[in-house]
């Protein structure tokens, strides 16, 4: 005889929960291609010559410290920790190579300025998020999201503020995923909505 113990309905639903989240994913994918500029447009693109004024200001910037060494050089040389990456900007513009460090670097004075990267993992608690399930159920869900930065020049060159803007991130898809799921799918499911998130925040 056959015997139907509901598995069938739980089944179609979870499949329409995943092409959701599918869907979800690629319209994600798409805004974040737009905020990086079609990824790293920022990074890849060709940089142009600074031009005779620049090229006068670093002769100058390099005969100021020709002239004053060595005491000149406690100001040229910096130091990042195995943990940290330099970028560096001549004159307002990325330096290419990408990022400097671990270790010593060298910086001309007045015509170029640094920012340190932290490429340790970083905790983000994200605060209770009022929640409406796909069965209209309101539940509040906090969570704590681990993530680390993979490439320094695009998380300073193509995002303002690269925590906050992840923190935003998580916070978005961690309401528009659980919008999708039953409140006993998010009761049981918990490692399933946990691959989805770092799916959505990967990309």
């Amino acid at each position: 005889p056959n015997c139907d113990n509901g598995y069938g309905d739980t089944s179609t639903r979870a499949d329409m929960g995943r092409k959701e989240i599918r869907h979800e994913v690629q319209r994600r994918e798409s805004l974040w291609s737009q905020l990086y500029n079609e990824k790293e447009g920022i990074v890849e693109s060709e940089q142009p010559s600074i031009g005779l004024c620049g090229w006068l200001l670093t002769g100058l910037s390099l005969a100021l410290v020709l002239v004053t060494v060595p005491f000149s050089l406690f100001v040229c040389f910096k130091v990042v920790q195995e943990y940290e990456r330099a970028v560096i900007f001549r004159l307002g513009r990325l330096l290419s190579g990408g990022s400097r460090g671990p270790g010593i670097f060298f910086i001309l004075p007045c015509i170029e300025n640094y920012s340190k990267v932290d490429l340790r993992t970083s905790v983000i608690d994200i605060p209770p998020q009022e929640v409406l399930t796909k069965d209209s159920v309101t539940v509040s869900v906090d969570a704590v999201v681990y993530y680390r930065v993979s490439n320094a020049t695009v998380s300073i060159a193509n995002v303002e503020n690269a925590h906050h803007s992840t923190r935003l991130l998580a916070q978005t898809t961690l309401r528009n995923i659980l919008g999708t799921k039953n409140l006993h799918e998010i009761l049981s499911d918990r490692e399933s909505i946990s691959n989805s998130m770092q799916a959505v925040l990967d990309e």
